[in-house]
C-alpha cells in the first residue's frame, strides 16, 4: 500500500510540474509573440498554433489536477435537502460518474490521437495526434484521482462560514 501511495504522489507530481511548465512555456510564447507583433510588426505563425496547443494541454491537466484537489464547484442545494445516507449515495455516485469519465476520456480520446495522427499541424508542422493525446492521459488521471476520491469522504472541498465582524 505503501509503494502505492508513493507512486500516486509521483504521478501528482509529475502531472503538476508538467502543468506549471507547459503554463510557463505558454506564457512565454504569447509575451514572444505580443512581442513580435508590436515591435517588430510581425508574429510567427508558429506561435498563436503553439499557444493554443499549450492551452489546451494545461486546461486538460487542469481537469485532472482540479478532481484530485477537490476543486471542482458542486451544486449541493436539492442533495443537501436529502438525509445524509442519501447525499452519502449521490456522492458515491459523482464519484462513479468521475470514474466513468475518465475512462470515457482515455478510450475516445485514444481513438482521437490515433483518428488525428495522419494530419499536420499547418504552422508548427507536428502530427495533429499531439494536440489531442492530452485526452487519454488526462483521462489516466482523472480515473486514478476518481479512485482515490471513493476512498475520500466528499467530492468537494468543504468551505467554512467566514464571519463578517
Amino acid at each position: 500500500m505503501k509503494a502505492l501511495k508513493m507512486t500516486k504522489n509521483a504521478l501528482d507530481r509529475l502531472l503538476l510540474v508538467s502543468s506549471l511548465i507547459i503554463l510557463v512555456v505558454m506564457v512565454l510564447v504569447i509575451l514572444y509573440q505580443v512581442f513580435a507583433r508590436q515591435i517588430l510588426g510581425t508574429a510567427p505563425a508558429w506561435s498563436e498554433e503553439l499557444s493554443r496547443l499549450l492551452f489546451v494541454w494545461v486546461s486538460f491537466f487542469g481537469i485532472a489536477y482540479g478532481f484530485k484537489e477537490k476543486l471542482h464547484i458542486g451544486v449541493g442545494l436539492v442533495v443537501n435537502m436529502f438525509p445524509e445516507k442519501v447525499q452519502d449515495i449521490f456522492d458515491y455516485l459523482a464519484k462513479v460518474l468521475v470514474i466513468g469519465f475518465g475512462i470515457v476520456l482515455m478510450y475516445y480520446g485514444w481513438q482521437f490521437t490515433i483518428l488525428t495522427s495522419s494530419s499536420t499541424m499547418p504552422a508548427i508542422g507536428w502530427p495533429s495526434s499531439v494536440l489531442y493525446a492530452c485526452m487519454p492521459i488526462t483521462g489516466v488521471f482523472v480515473t486514478l484521482n476518481g479512485i482515490e476520491l471513493l476512498f475520500r469522504k466528499g467530492m468537494h472541498q468543504e468551505l467554512d462560514d467566514v464571519s463578517e465582524e
